[in-house]
Order: C-alpha cells, then sequence, then structure tokens
C-alpha cells in the first residue's frame, strides 16, 4: 500500500512541488487522513489507523489557526490491519445480458471499488436494457472485524421502459438549426439507447464545426414515459489555415499550406484548399506542383451518409517519368460505424504523361471505392487489434489510349502485444494489389504498382522497383510500374523504457510484369532497426534499413516520421 499511499498523499504531493510552509503542509496533512483512508477502503482495509505528525504533533489535533510557522518533520504512520473478503456480495435485480465484475464476489477482496463497480454495472445494465432512469434504491453494507469480512447488499429500482422524446437545441450561432437536427441524426419516439447519445455527440464531432458537444438527459419522465434531451453545442471558429514541410536527402524540401472554412454555408459544410510544391532543390527532377478543393456536406442522404465534391490538378516530374493531370469528381462517405467506413465516387481523370515513349495521354471515367475496418487500439501506437482496406476502381478509358479494367488493392494490419504492460509487440503487414482488364501500355501511370521505398520496403529507394516490358523511341525499354504487386512486413517493437523503444523489422516486395500476378517478376527486400521517443501524440520513429535482397538499392536509408511506421 505504501506506494498507493504516496500517490494519493496531498503531504507528499506539496513537497514534491516545494510547497513547505507551515500552513500549507497543515492543510495538506488534515486533508490526507480522508485520503488515506479512502484508499485503504477501496483495498479491503477497514480496521486500519492513521497517524500524520508535523514535528511530532498528530495534524488532526492542530487547529487550523495554531499553523506552525515552518515545519522540520512530516511522517506519516498508517497500520492497514486486517484485509477485509466478501461473507456477502449480493446485487439486485439485474437485467439480462449484465456483466457484474468479478471482483464483486463472495471471498473477494471487499474494496469499495469493487462495490462501486457492481453497483454501477447494475444501474449501465437497466439502461442499456432502456431503463433510463435506474438507480440506486437501496445500500446494506456491514463490516465484521471479528471476522474480517464484509457483507454487501445493493439494491436496484430499473424504473420505467423509457423512449426519446424531444431535441431541444442551444448554442449553435451560424448553424441553421434546421440542419443541426439532420446531421444529430436524434431517434426521436425511439427506444432510449445510451449508445444513440452517444452516436449522436460523434456525427456532430465528426463536421469538425463544434469545439464541444454535450447531451443531458431531462431530470423527469413525461407522462408518457417519453425523456426529453437537450443538446447543446460551441461553434469552432469558422476558418483555420496552416502549412507544413517535409526534408528529403534525395527528394529536396516539400512545402505545403492549406485553408479550411467549416460551416461554409449553415449546414455544417466545410470547404478544404490544400497545395504544395515538391522538389525544391532536386537536381535530378523538377518541381512537383499540386493544387486539391474539396467540399463536404455531412448528412447529405442519412445522417451517417457525408457528400463531397473534389477537384484539383497536379504536375509531377518524376525519374521515369513526368505527368500532368487534372481531376474532379463527386462522392460519399458512409460510417456504418466508427471502426467500418466506405468511400465511394463517381471521378473524371486526365493525364499526360510524358518519358522515353514520348508523350501519351490518358483519360478515365472511375468509380473509386474503399471499405475499411479499423479496430486498432491506438491509431498511432497500435498493440492490439487489426487495420483491413479493400480498395477497387472501376475504370472506363474514353479514348484509345486509355484501356479500360479495374484497380483492386487490398491491405492487411494485425498487432498482437504480450508481456509486463505489453512492452512486446509483434506486427505484421501484407498488401496484395493487381490491374485487370487493360494492358501494361494503356493503363494510367498512376494505377501501376511500384515497390520500394518507407511505405513498402525500407532500404531501397522510393519505387525503385517496377518493369521494363515497354519500349522508348530510342528501342531501350521504359521503367514503369508493375500490373501486380505483393508486400509483406514484420516487425518486433519493444518499449525499453516509458519513452523509449527499439524495434526491428524485415520487409519484402515483389512486381509483376502482368495482372493477376502472373508474367515475369522481380522482388527486393529490406530490413533494418528503429528508434521510439514515445510523446503525447504517438512516437517519434527514426528508422535505419538497408538492402538485403534485389539488385534496386546499395546503401542505408534513413526514415523519420511521427508514429508507427504502420
Amino acid at each position: 500500500m505504501e506506494k498507493t499511499i504516496r500517490n494519493s498523499s496531498l503531504v507528499a504531493g506539496a513537497l514534491n512541488e516545494g510547497r513547505y510552509t507551515g500552513q500549507e503542509l497543515l492543510a495538506a496533512a488534515r486533508g490526507d487522513y480522508a485520503r488515506i483512508l479512502g484508499a485503504l477502503y477501496d483495498a479491503g482495509y477497514y480496521s486500519g489507523t492513521i497517524d500524520i505528525t508535523l514535528d511530532g504533533k498528530e495534524a488532526a489535533q492542530i487547529a487550523p489557526l495554531d499553523a506552525p510557522q515552518s515545519v522540520e518533520r512530516v511522517d506519516i504512520r498508517v497500520n492497514p490491519g486486517p484485509r477485509f473478503r466478501f461473507s456477502r456480495a449480493d446485487i439486485g435485480p439485474i437485467a439480462p445480458n449484465t456483466e457484474l465484475p468479478k471482483t464483486y464476489a463472495v471471498g473477494k477482496t471487499a474494496g469499495t471499488g469493487a462495490i462501486k463497480n457492481a453497483a454501477r454495472a447494475g444501474v449501465e445494465g437497466w439502461r442499456n436494457a432502456s431503463h433510463a432512469k435506474a438507480s440506486i434504491s437501496e445500500q446494506e453494507i456491514i463490516a465484521d472485524h471479528n471476522s474480517n469480512t464484509l457483507s454487501s447488499q445493493i439494491g436496484v429500482a430499473p424504473g420505467p421502459r423509457v423512449t426519446f422524446g424531444k431535441l431541444h437545441m442551444q448554442g449553435y450561432q451560424r448553424m441553421k438549426p434546421r440542419r443541426l437536427e439532420k446531421i444529430a441524426g436524434y431517434p426521436e419516439g425511439e427506444v432510449y439507447d445510451p449508445e444513440e447519445i452517444e452516436d449522436v455527440s460523434r456525427r456532430l464531432r465528426r463536421t469538425g464545426a463544434f469545439s464541444a458537444v454535450t447531451m443531458d438527459e431531462a431530470e423527469t419522465l413525461n407522462p408518457d414515459n417519453s425523456m426529453d434531451m437537450t443538446l447543446t453545442v460551441v461553434e469552432q471558429k469558422r476558418r483555420r489555415i496552416g502549412a507544413g514541410f517535409e526534408i528529403s536527402n534525395d527528394e529536396g524540401m516539400l512545402v505545403s499550406a492549406y485553408w479550411l472554412h467549416r460551416n461554409l454555408l449553415g449546414g455544417g459544410e466545410s470547404l478544404r484548399i490544400e497545395g504544395e510544391a515538391g522538389n525544391i532543390g532536386d537536381a535530378d527532377n523538377g518541381r512537383d506542383f499540386s493544387l486539391d478543393v474539396r467540399l463536404d456536406r455531412p448528412a447529405t442522404f442519412t445522417p451517417d451518409t457525408n457528400a463531397y465534391i473534389r477537384f484539383g490538378a497536379e504536375h509531377e516530374r518524376e525519374e521515369d517519368y513526368d505527368s500532368d493531370e487534372i481531376y474532379g469528381g463527386f462522392g460519399i462517405t458512409h460510417y456504418f460505424s466508427e471502426d467500418l467506413i466506405l468511400d465511394s465516387a463517381l471521378a473524371y481523370r486526365y493525364w499526360r504523361v510524358n518519358d522515353d515513349g514520348g508523350e501519351t495521354k490518358f483519360r478515365v471515367f472511375s468509380m473509386p471505392t474503399d471499405l475499411t475496418w479499423d479496430k486498432r487500439d491506438n491509431k498511432t501506437d497500435p498493440r492490439h487489434g487489426f487495420w483491413l482496406m479493400g480498395d477497387i476502381e472501376p475504370f472506363q478509358g474514353l479514348d484509345d489510349e486509355t484501356g479500360s479494367g479495374a484497380r483492386l488493392e487490398a491491405e492487411g494490419r494485425i498487432y498482437h502485444s504480450f508481456g509486463t504492460d505489453d512492452r512486446l509487440t509483434l506486427a505484421g503487414r501484407a498488401r496484395l494489389g493487381t490491374v485487370v482488364g487493360s494492358s501494361l501500355e494503356t493503363t494510367p501511370r498512376d494505377y501501376l504498382f511500384y515497390s520500394g521505398g518507407g511505405g513498402t520496403v525500407r532500404g531501397q529507394p522510393y519505387q525503385s522497383l517496377g518493369v521494363e516490358e515497354l519500349t522508348g523511341t530510342d528501342g531501350q525499354p521504359i521503367k514503369t510500374g508493375g500490373m501486380s504487386v505483393v508486400n509483406a512486413t514484420a516487425e518486433i517493437r519493444y518499449q525499453l523504457r516509458e519513452k523509449i523503444g527499439l524495434v526491428a523489422f524485415a520487409d519484402f516486395g515483389q512486381v509483376w510484369t502482368e495482372d493477376k500476378w502472373g508474367g515475369a517478376s522481380a522482388s527486393q527486400s529490406g530490413a533494418g532497426l528503429g528508434v521510439r521517443y514515445y510523446t503525447p501524440i504517438g512516437p517519434i520513429r527514426f528508422d535505419v534499413a538497408g538492402p538485403v535482397g534485389g539488385d534496386t538499392g546499395e546503401g542505408v536509408q534513413f526514415y523519420l516520421g511521427l508514429g508507427q511506421a504502420f
């Protein structure tokens, strides 16, 4: 108990903060009696004694106005006494499917925390069963100091079955109340379910238009056992700007900026305009430019369906080819849950590509659709769970130079941790991709697959593995991406200290010349070590890797970023 008592002690906190006056230490000592007693009760000790002395005088016997000018020594002595166990641990009535804590049972340590958790579980069980006003009706707790046991009996009053009543909204300013209600998707008239309240809050926070969202239940029920709710929102500032930069030793500098306008038309819409300029200072490649404009509108068809319009342009100067692109389209994002999200769009894309084979133009009408299932316990530092993504993009060529077909891609990630505080984590990632229906020559370059770099195979240069099936005007082969790809990664992560972690990893990639992983292929692999420095917003990642297999790279590569590699 010593660590628990020290952590809960106001005296210890005052001394750690350098507050040494007699008045401060007396006030802290008098408050410590209740705090330490609560810690003892929570651990099942009901016969303990507590003595806190300031220079030998019991703090409880010193009047607040008689505080000493200074204190040389503080002594806290605690005798916990015997630990009590439950001789009786009853609670009822209990709603179906209620899970009571296993610590609330005869023979278990009789801590007050176990009693509180059982009472909370009993009430929550009835609330989940639509009894919103369930409460604790009676408690009988008797400590037997002769047998060191505790008898606990908790009575629960379920109350009536409740439905959702009227929604009262307040706090909105620019937001139109009709749109606010539409986005919230409040289930008026339906049977009460606390998860529905969370859904309302999540939908509103998802828009980014509000800095705070609260849902309060009415104190009393209506005569028909319906319960009104009050929604209070605080709107965010309407505009936001941001900028960033990246520096690469082989691609120069990239600068980016964006401008965001929230609640553009009073219906929760958000307009984001973003631009980038890359390859600044890169002697081997020209500069890259991009401009992207996106307008999102929440709750377009259903409360969980957002619609968006997006268009933009890109100007890329790569080592193997130059590309200019214009795109535009509209789509929807549907949230089956916070973990399962579908995104589908109708888009037009136009490319003008220049390589050793001359100029080629691609025009497509496509329907990119992806489904993501994210069950990771932490987005930037996952230790348990999985992440699955499936993407299909059927495309129709609009001229003789562009083929028709579909681009398919799937990726899975899995995490498992064990050991003390989950310090050791095994992480794996696999990715499959192929283009079917079109030939290599008539497939837009952006649809083809490369391997190499931080997102695929560390230790190998970025996009260093492709195929050389096409022939240029000079009769020499042209390097492009392949029609199929497989990537795999394995990592062992170990948190050495509170803020320091170590990682060992191995990556593999293989690219094929034909669809469905057919034709000629080549592979590459890399491996390395990394260090993680843990911060409140995620681990800062530094990896060093070198090639293990393949002939696409030599020497070491360095990678720096925020969050784990995957």
